[in-house]
């Protein structure tokens, strides 16, 4: 049983060689994006089409609504139970997206972190929501100062998460971040793409005009309601926001969608290059990729 795992940055070309797999060896997709579990955010997280999702059968993608809650933790035990299904019918299934801790919870697991109740959960935003992100990272900053030199800031939902544990625990959150990788009963083969940073930014860029000709605006206003909620906390759409509260004109919120998927991008590759079990490809070598797979694929 082969997981077959298809990564890399955002616009590199991932969807239509996934598919391309996944005929090939006549299996199903499951994706690894966090933003794609949102039924209602199909444009702005380039979501399998209707056309493609025919072609071949994918997991999710789309089963989740805006204001529900998902972790990586939930996607790994989620994955591994559909995996377990699957793999009575299928030698080999392919995995593919460009979400970091989804793509590591399926292949190497993460840690054992408690589930947080709703009750922590609501306290915890509604302090964020009154006295803003500086205020809960101070407190972090005395709660888990290990943690706190290690964390994105400026990310509120991991500042949030952190203290979370770190309230209902009464422990730190690093105590509970022990980086063990777990055996999986399955074997798993990392395919990486990467293009060329002209060439990607380039893709990247074209990619935001045709969602923009496509609908995004639509689609951005029809959730504008729920812009609080995590969910939405995603590029494409926290832009338009700031346009539709008149902040920025829609020129640069355009840009700034644009430039935004750039630096993920970039995020995205410095994280899969630590990875040393990953073949790196050009999407173009579509015939390479699928020789490769053949002759590391187990049965």
């Amino acid at each position: 049983m082969t997981l077959i795992v298809l990564i890399g940055p955002t616009g590199v070309g991932k969807t239509e060689l996934s598919l391309s797999i996944a005929e090939s060896y006549h299996t199903v997709i499951l994706s690894a994006d966090s933003r794609q579990l949102y039924a209602d955010l199909k444009i702005g997280t380039a979501a399998p089409t209707p056309e493609q999702l025919a072609r071949v059968p994918h997991y999710f993608v789309g089963t989740l609504g805006l204001g529900d809650y998902y972790s990586a933790a939930q996607y790994e035990a989620d994955a591994l139970k559909k995996l377990d299904e699957l793999f009575k019918e299928h030698h080999a299934v392919v995995l593919t997206g460009g979400s970091m801790m989804y793509v590591d919870a399926v292949c190497k697991g993460i840690d054992d972190i408690p589930t947080v109740d709703a009750e922590t959960r609501q306290a915890v935003i509604e302090r964020y929501e009154q006295e803003g992100l500086e205020r809960l990272c101070a407190e972090l900053k005395l709660l888990d100062p290990d943690y706190y030199q290690i964390v994105d800031l400026k990310n509120p939902k991991r500042v949030i998460h952190a203290l979370e544990i770190c309230y209902m625990t009464g422990k730190t959150y690093t105590s509970f971040r022990t980086h063990t990788s777990k055996k999986r009963p399955f074997h798993i083969l990392k395919i990486g793409l990467k293009r060329e940073r002209e060439e990607l930014y380039d893709r990247i860029n074209r990619r935001v005009d045709l969602m923009m000709e496509e609908g995004l605006m639509e689609e951005a206003r029809k959730v504008y309601p729920y812009r609080r909620f995590n969910s939405l906390n995603t590029v494409g759409y926290k832009e338009l926001f700031k346009y539709f509260d008149g902040e920025w004109t829609l020129p640069f919120a355009i840009e700034k969608i644009k430039q935004n998927s750039r630096i993920y991008s970039r995020k995205q590759m410095t994280w899969f290059k630590r990875d040393a079990d990953i073949a790196w490809f050009h999407p173009d070598q579509k015939d390479e990729i699928l020789r490769f797979i053949s002759r590391h694929i187990t049965r």
